[in-house]
């Protein structure tokens, strides 16, 4: 099958949310809007999520992994499915499945006339404390980076592969990836989705790479902002 969008799902240490990711997913292939593929990116767990992952793209043509020899980190996660994405389309999903795989389709439906479609997750169902510092952070990061944006770190997007793959990414810029597309003259948008609470495995982000670790990444991103290199070709011999 010619697929046309690669879900990327980072993985660290997700083994008890596996059985569920896979029948999600698989779920969402058949009423997917467009032709769409998994790829699993396992950020050097260790626990059984590798072997469970092995057996899960064993079963279906559609589903495929990337292991890290050793874990990196979300961002890097996330950058790792970009590079191996061979569709014109990528997008991302948790697999803690705070959000659902069929909310896919509304971003989708706007992809044509934008270059990224973040969710925003309306009415959270995480802790008072999370919810908080996820708020706080939310409007640091967007006084420094005016992208508009009220929850960059919803797991749920969908981006045009060219911009994705051109995005210079650094620890942390998961949060960043609508100002990132900015940056590229491109367009965004953010539509509402879905939100659980998380009913297995360990949350891996704390109060401190929640809301201190961002604040800093935002001086990194101004940084980037005044050295980023944009350009368009007028015209070419090839």
């Amino acid at each position: 099958m010619h697929y046309k969008f690669t879900i990327i799902v980072p993985v660290y240490n997700e083994e008890d949310n596996l059985e569920r990711v896979e029948q999600e997913l698989l779920a969402y292939t058949k009423i997917a809007t467009l032709p769409s593929c998994v790829l699993f990116v396992n950020d050097g767990s260790k626990d059984n999520s590798q072997e469970l992952i092995e057996t899960i793209c064993n079963k279906h043509e559609a589903f495929n992994y990337i292991l890290f020899k050793e874990n990196r980190g979300l961002s890097a996660a996330i950058k790792a499915g970009f590079d191996h994405a061979d569709t014109e389309l990528v997008g991302y999903i948790d697999s803690d499945l705070q959000t659902d795989p069929k909310d896919f389709n509304l971003l989708l439906e706007h992809i044509g006339d934008y270059d990224l479609v973040t969710g925003v997750r309306a009415d959270r169902k995480d802790s008072f404390v999370k919810n908080m510092s996820s708020k706080i952070a939310n409007g640091i990061r967007r006084t420094f980076t005016h992208d508009g944006m009220d929850d960059t770190g919803c797991p749920l997007k969908v981006i045009k592969a060219d911009y994705a793959k051109r995005i210079p990414m650094f620890k942390g810029l998961h949060r960043f990836l609508p100002a990132m597309i900015l940056l590229q003259n491109g367009k965004i948008l953010q539509v509402p989705v879905k939100h659980f609470p998380r009913i297995a495995g360990t949350a891996k982000f704390g109060l401190w790479n929640r809301l201190i670790g961002p604040l800093m990444d935002c001086f990194a991103y101004l940084w980037m902002k005044k050295k980023y290199i944009n350009y368009t070709v007028s015209k070419s011999s090839k």
